[in-house]
């Protein structure tokens, strides 16, 4: 007699699939909810219990672990002591395992979910189960999603039995789909007890992969993984893009630096080309866009207000690929889906989880990680260097710049006044390229860059960058400090007048 192992909290199929296993003279072995489940649908089903002689025990929390049920599992067929050993002790044949894990990922969504709680939904039986049936993948079927019910259902069909290439597949699915598992409690669990060191060990718990339709370019295959959908709303438009994803990224990071003021952020190539203030988003807008009027041709905006219908006949003007606000009312919804190419999506910024810490990867299969760059510029020092002391003007858009500098790449120089951006040097192999392009930006846009400040997100190297910004029109400059030619910064500085300041902290974004 031949098993099929099923125990799920997921029901999705489960009775026409039992019926496609009986059909083939497969005897259904099963627990509580699941055997349940079944006889209401007449089909029939053992209780575990008959196989094992062990009722579930400890509430629950052991119901298959037991020498029977995994012997039953991985014994080899061909193996004339494995088969030996089956008949003195009686294991069963389990030819399929068919199991969901308990739901710990939606339990500890929940707001104010217990500790307990959360413990109380890690599986252990049904991880055990996965692992050994993909283990003996050559004669054992695993089923750990429902969507695979219809392939397994339709070779059935056709030969009684499954392929190997098709148990290889859900093999590696469900070892997938346990270490994902066991990520996601280690992560909790990290979090919640409060361990913050980079482990020396770590995996990550990539799952919710939805295939993009390509990724940096055309030629690359692209997939997102994790929770992105639960915390954001696609409201119209084609699908997102693999670079539509990191510009919106980036400019939901930078808007919580800007919480005070409506605040506009334009996007290209994962960095701000224009970012604007004012007492209304279409002020807000003009700003930004003032900045590059170019840059923003199918680029990203992000904004911190709900969008109503006067922002949204100022932003029709302008071919954007996505716009993210927090909500956007009826009358500009409707304006704005009459724009094919447009994708609109929603959030609440509030509840969007902050990056805990960032991954790179590089050659060698190997990953970088790091903490985010998460630090509150508030907390950092402001100290005055040069002769001259800033005005209070001059500090107000120095804190703009300085805010800004932070999501730009790096070489990155900022030009700004309190509310706005002005010229922006981005991705620069030195730091004086990157003052230059910001200055030549600027007079292409036709902005004047009398009294403005300037920020740079490492220390100048030469004077040469405090020179340029000077002749430029700027009069403050806000700096991170630390370099050994500093005094020769400092002197050039206080030569042009510029009131100059150091943070103590670079923000190198690469």
């Amino acid at each position: 007699m031949s098993y099929a192992l099923i125990s799920v909290s997921d029901k999705t199929g489960l009775v026409p699939f039992a019926e496609a296993l009986t059909r083939v003279g497969i005897t259904i072995l099963s627990t509580g909810g699941t055997a349940r489940a079944l006889r209401n649908a007449r089909l029939p089903a053992q209780e575990l219990e008959v196989v094992t002689g062990f009722p579930e025990l400890l509430g629950g929390r052991v119901k298959t672990l037991h020498p029977k049920i995994h012997g039953g599992i991985l014994w080899l067929r061909e193996n004339e002591e494995h088969d030996r050993q089956r008949q003195a002790f009686g294991l069963p044949e389990i030819r399929f395992v068919v199991v969901n894990l308990y739901p710990f990922l939606e339990t500890i969504r929940r707001p104010g979910v217990a500790l307990e709680e959360a413990i109380e939904k890690i599986d252990i039986g049904g991880c055990a189960l996965a692992r050994s049936a993909a283990k003996n993948y050559r004669h054992v079927t695993v089923v750990v999603d429902p969507r695979d019910y219809p392939e397994v259902i339709r070779e059935l069909a056709q030969s009684g039995e499954t392929s190997l290439g098709l148990r290889q597949r859900l093999a590696v699915k469900a070892f997938a789909q346990v270490s994902a598992y066991d990520s996601a409690i280690a992560g909790y669990l990290r979090e919640r007890i409060g361990i913050d060191e980079l482990p020396a060990t770590w995996s990550l718990p990539l799952v919710n992969g939805q295939s993009l339709r390509y990724g940096e370019n055309p030629h690359q295959r692209g997939i997102l993984y994790g929770e992105f959908w639960l915390h954001f709303q696609q409201l119209h438009g084609k699908e997102l893009s693999y670079n539509n994803l990191l510009d919106i990224d980036s400019g939901i990071s930078l808007l919580p630096d800007f919480s005070e003021r409506p605040t506009v952020a334009i996007l290209k190539h994962g960095t701000p080309c224009g970012v604007g203030s004012a007492e209304t988003l279409p002020k807000a807008w003009e700003k930004a866009l003032a900045t590059d009027r170019e840059a923003p041709f199918g680029g990203v905006v992000a904004v911190n207000r709900p969008v109503d219908l006067s922002f949204a006949e100022t932003l029709s003007e302008v071919f954007t690929e996505v716009t993210i606000a927090p909500e956007f009312d009826p009358q500009a919804l409707a304006l704005l889906q009459k724009k094919k190419n447009l994708r609109l999506l929603s959030a609440d910024f509030s509840q969007i989880p902050r990056h805990r810490f960032s991954f790179r990867s590089i050659l060698g299969d190997s990953i970088l990680a790091q903490e985010p760059d998460a630090a509150a510029l508030d907390s950092e020092p402001r100290r005055v260097v040069s002769r001259r002391l800033p005005t209070p003007k001059e500090r107000e858009a120095m804190e703009f710049v300085w805010r800004v500098c932070k999501h730009v790449r790096s070489n990155a120089i900022v030009f700004g006044a309190t509310d706005r951006t002005l010229g922006i040097g981005a991705g620069q192999m030195s730091r004086v390229d990157a003052v230059r392009l910001a200055i030549a930006k600027a007079k292409n846009a036709g902005l004047s860059l009398a009294g403005s400040a300037v920020a740079s997100d490492g220390f100048f190297p030469f004077p040469d960058s405090v020179v340029y910004a000077a002749e430029a029109g700027a009069t403050a400059v806000i700096q991170p400090g630390g370099s050994i030619r500093d005094p020769e910064v400092i002197a050039a500085a206080d030569e042009h007048g510029i009131a100059l300041v150091f943070t103590g902290r670079r923000h190198f974004r690469h």
